[in-house]
C-alpha cells in the first residue's frame, strides 16, 4: 500500500473514492497548495496489520512469528514488588 496525497478540492469532489481507498488500507495525506495539512487513515489495524505495513515500506524486517514469552531474569521474594526493591534502592 501507498500513500496518496489529495488537495481539499479534489478532496472534496471525490470524498467517496477516497474514502473507499482508506477502507482498503491506504493513508491519504491531504495537501493545501502542495504542503501536507493532514492525513485520513484507516481506523482499525490489529497490531500486526501495522507491522506488516512496517515491514512493507522496509521500515522493519519481520517475519511474521511472535516471539516466545521470556523467563525473567530476577525473581522477587516476599510481598514487595521490584518497584519497592528500585525506590528503596535509590534511598
Amino acid at each position: 500500500m501507498q500513500t496518496v496525497e489529495a488537495g481539499i478540492r479534489e478532496l472534496k469532489s471525490q470524498l467517496s473514492a477516497y474514502l473507499r481507498q482508506v477502507k482498503a488500507g491506504e493513508t491519504i495525506v491531504i495537501t493545501e497548495r502542495g504542503r501536507p495539512i493532514g492525513r485520513l487513515v484507516p481506523i482499525a489495524q490489529t497490531v500486526e496489520e501495522q507491522l506488516e505495513r512496517l515491514s512493507q515500506v522496509g521500515l522493519i524486517a519481520w517475519n511474521g512469528q511472535r516471539l516466545e514469552p521470556l523467563q525473567p531474569l530476577a525473581q522477587v521474594q516476599g510481598a514487595r514488588t521490584v518497584a519497592d526493591l528500585v525506590l528503596e534502592d535509590r534511598e
